[in-house]
């Protein structure tokens, strides 16, 4: 059966005033170029691509069970179509534990959700010493034990830190075998930097988040992101960013694209909540450690679209680096862009940019209790 719904229509050539026609992949667009800030029709965009998720709901990805079937339902109330379930650092039994989970959501979508694309595995190798919210288990990696993680659930993306012994090589391997790879929770130099990007890295986990920051004489992970770095996920909920930084980045990283690193106490009351095997405090619109430290955040997509225009980013430009880019960084051609063939995951918002309907592959989710 197909569907059609009229509107301001972001295609990848540009603002269309007209129609798009759907069943589960987009049939075709009719209209004409148009400008939407003299155009009052609602916006339809491309629904967001989230590659850092680890929880909403009150479900935490580490939990197994349902989880990630709660998380992706959740996330898809607002707007997000797809994800990546993140892991965090842990003892191999919970990350074998979670990844099942995953593994089983990834192969079973429920409607209405988020489709699981795949696992980011954030941990468990990481620097010990820039852990920020993570548990203390972090450890250096071979392939060998990637390569069994693999077998519980499609490895997409992996975080390393690339000083540690071993790391460079393991980078050049696992982006020859089709993981991307990011530098992140790291104490590495702008030196190391470098040599993860040529031996395969191809972008940084919550860029400015745990990792050395740019000083003129010596410019660290950070400078390395922006002196060379086309791709970087960086979290806009105003807490972990700074807005100036974020500018920066924004000049200097090309693609630059958005990630929420939600977690369970995503679209909950303020209390406590699991992330990993921590207990955080979600309160004053933050997720903290006991000690202050930010632990990942109740952000969803559709706020950091409007923070991102906040920002002075125009609406086209924000919602590429919500969706197109993630999904262009993940080599994933059927999302985060709405055309004809493409999957029919689709965002319609009002003139103040909150969601009136949600498509994922033509289904219109529920959004009652958003």
């Amino acid at each position: 059966m197909s569907t059609a719904i009229k509107g301001n229509i972001l295609t990848p050539e540009g603002w269309v005033s007209g129609e798009v026609r759907f069943g589960k992949r987009i049939d075709a667009i009719d209209g004409g170029a148009t400008d939407p800030a003299i155009n009052s029709d609602d916006y339809i965009i491309p629904g967001f691509v989230d590659l850092h998720v680890h929880g909403a709901g009150g479900k935490d990805v580490m939990q197994g069970g349902d989880a990630p079937q709660v998380i992706a339902k959740m996330h898809a109330k607002h707007g997000t179509t797809s994800l990546l379930a993140t892991t965090m650092t842990a003892p191999p039994e919970d990350i074998v534990a979670a990844l099942k989970a995953i593994g089983a959501a990834c192969a079973n979508p429920v409607a209405g959700s988020a489709r699981i694309l795949g696992v980011h595995l954030e941990g468990p190798y990481i620097n010990s010493g820039k852990l920020g919210a993570q548990p203390p288990f972090a450890r250096s990696a071979t392939l060998d034990e990637v390569n069994k993680l693999g077998e519980h659930a499609p490895m997409r993306l992996i975080t390393v830190a690339p000083e540690l012994e071993g790391h460079l090589e393991l980078v050049r391997q696992l982006a020859d075998a089709g993981i991307r790879v990011q530098i992140g929770h790291t104490m590495g130099s702008y030196e190391d930097g470098v040599a993860a990007l040529e031996h395969g890295a191809a972008g940084f986990t919550h860029l400015f988040n745990a990792m050395n920051g740019l000083h003129h004489r010596e410019p660290g992970m950070v400078g390395a992101a922006l002196a060379h770095a086309q791709y970087a996920e960086l979290i806009p909920d105003l807490l972990h960013v700074h807005p100036g930084a974020i500018k920066v980045a924004l000049r200097a990283i090309p693609h630059l694209y958005c990630v929420t690193d939600s977690t369970a106490a995503t679209g909950m009351p303020d209390g406590e909540y699991m992330l990993g095997r921590q207990v955080v405090h979600k309160c004053m619109g933050g997720v903290r450690l006991p000690d202050g430290t930010l632990a990942g955040s109740t952000l969803t997509m559709d706020q950091a679209l409007r923070n991102l225009v906040s920002l002075g980013l125009d609406l086209a430009d924000a919602s590429r680096r919500v969706s197109t880019y993630a999904a262009d960084y993940l080599g994933e051609t059927q999302i985060g862009r709405i055309a004809p063939g493409c999957f029919a995951d689709l965002v319609v918002l009002d003139r103040n940019l909150n969601i009136k309907s949600v498509y994922i592959e033509g289904e219109a989710c529920d959004l009652n209790d958003a």
